[in-house]
């Protein structure tokens, strides 16, 4: 796998569907845990993920129906990786033209820069409405992974 490939930094165990979030910040908790999970962070990089958006608003959420989550690089950070979490009922994180939220991403970068690379791949991915719906309503983790798998075969 090339070293920007997004399925390197999302090991299954950081994917999770169907996922209950009372708010944007149980949202975020989950983004977060499944990072966690997959041993990218420790549980201090959540609390600040969610910092993030108290400090700065609701900028996280890119377009519409999908958050950005993360913080900046610290020792929190154990490794770059992502997490994926796909909710069964979206929740509003306060953004005026791309709210609900229905999809978290989260990142978790070890330096400014190493991360680069699966950013550009996952924004070219999500830049198309149908692969976006799909990913968004994909059932399982091993579909999203598919469907992830796919797009990198198709544009390497």
């Amino acid at each position: 796998m090339p070293e920007r490939s997004l399925l390197a930094f999302l090991p299954e165990e950081a994917v999770r569907v169907g996922v209950s979030a009372e708010d944007w910040r149980g949202a975020v908790r989950a983004a977060g845990e499944r990072l966690v999970a997959s041993g990218a962070t420790t549980d201090a990089y959540t609390d600040e993920m969610i910092s993030t958006v108290e400090d700065l608003g609701p900028y996280i959420v890119i377009v519409p129906g999908l958050a950005l989550a993360h913080s900046r690089p610290a020792p929190s950070v154990l490794r770059t990786g992502l997490s994926w979490v796909g909710l069964s009922s979206p929740v509003e994180f306060g953004h005026a033209a791309n709210d609900p939220v229905r999809l978290v991403v989260g990142l978790a970068a070890t330096d400014h820069d190493g991360h680069t690379g699966a950013l550009s791949q996952l924004a070219r991915m999500l830049s198309d409405a149908k692969r976006l719906e799909a990913l968004m309503t994909a059932p399982d983790a091993g579909s999203v992974r598919q469907i992830i798998a796919d797009y990198e075969r198709a544009n390497p």
